[in-house]
């Protein structure tokens, strides 16, 4: 099973693919939700209704446009490149973070969005 979610800020959207894990089936019970963007470096983060423990196979160095769960912030954390304390152009994350799947887009459309952003998230259905 997999499950797609629309994420929208006033500037755009895009749309991520999630794999079933435990993270992500708690995050689709609370679907849908509003929240407000965070940028850090090159990674858009925002709160969310959910809170969770790490899973197993967390990481902290992660590919561009994973979608990616910070549990000490109970926030989804979507990085594009790199953060303050990436080495080099790697993307990594404030700690480790359990992945929950891929945007279907090129992950640099999250430069549009700037920090205070109202944002929300949304199952995609059909």
């Amino acid at each position: 099973m997999s499950l797609r979610i629309r994420i929208i800020w006033p500037a755009g959207h895009t749309t991520a693919t999630l794999e079933e894990t435990p993270t992500s089936k708690a995050l689709a019970g609370a679907l849908p939700f509003s929240s407000t963007a965070r940028t850090w470096g090159e990674e858009v983060y925002f709160d969310t209704p959910v809170s969770t423990s790490v899973e197993d196979g967390a990481r902290q160095v992660v590919e561009p446009g994973t979608v990616a769960f910070w549990t000490e912030g109970d926030a989804l954390a979507l990085p594009y490149g790199p953060t303050p304390i990436s080495r080099g152009g790697e993307c990594r994350l404030a700690s480790p973070c359990n992945l929950l799947g891929a945007l279907d887009d090129d992950p640099r459309i999250l430069a549009g969005v700037r920090d205070g952003d109202p944002i929300r998230v949304e199952l995609v259905t059909g």
